[in-house]
């Protein structure tokens, strides 16, 4: 991955940044980086706010424009789109109810077989972070303060239809506390149809 690109990635995962971060994430100086941030906003794939955090000069954050986003895998948004309006015209709300079921099954089955050799907890969050970038969803485990797992899903590539049918997004939460057990809750806190730049998942034992 080249340095341009290096830096959209790295604004993607960890959202909105200051020249003086992305220097050093990058190892080049703070020119360097600007550069590289400016030559993103003339293509605009990336835009700027100035957030004054702290005492004097406000500081220049810079974030990914919905044409940055897209450069990242949509999974043919503009076809699913479409299939789902079909769906709906010709079997209903009831035909799409068991349009997403059958995916959700299906979907746990793949998550189950590739979680199957793990044992604990941070093990089986961990198989699934892996299942799931495969799938595209850019997804990362953190530590909370509290000793709960972060599963962080920085991109979402079924965005576009998780817009239209929110079931999409009801059954990926079910989907994953069924697949991680019994011994743990898993709940939504951060959203992107709720204008989070992410979606994240809490994972408490219990």
């Amino acid at each position: 991955m080249n340095t341009a690109d290096q830096t959209l990635f790295l604004i993607k995962t960890r959202g909105p940044q200051t020249a003086q971060q992305l220097a050093a994430l990058l190892g080049l100086t703070s020119m360097g980086a600007r550069r590289q941030l400016e030559a993103w906003q003339e293509k605009g794939m990336l835009t700027y706010e100035d957030v004054a955090d702290k005492p004097g000069r406000p500081a220049r954050r810079w974030l990914l424009t919905e044409a940055g986003h897209a450069r990242f895998p949509d999974r043919h948004a503009d076809l699913t789109l479409q299939l789902i309006d079909q769906v709906r015209q010709l079997f209903g709300e009831a035909g799409l109810e068991r349009l997403i079921a059958s995916r959700e099954q299906l979907s746990e089955q793949q998550y189950r077989q590739h979680l199957a050799p793990a044992r604990t907890l941070p093990e089986r969050v961990a198989a699934l972070v892996q299942a799931r970038s495969v799938e595209g969803y850019m997804a990362e485990v953190a530590h909370a303060d509290d000793g709960a797992l972060l599963l962080i899903e920085n991109h979402c590539p079924i965005c576009a239809a998780a817009r239209q049918c929110q079931q999409f997004c009801r059954s990926e939460l079910d989907l994953f506390q069924r697949v991680l057990g019994n011994d743990c809750t898993v709940g939504r806190v951060e959203h992107m149809l709720n204008g989070a730049r992410r979606c994240v998942y809490v994972i408490k034992r219990v």
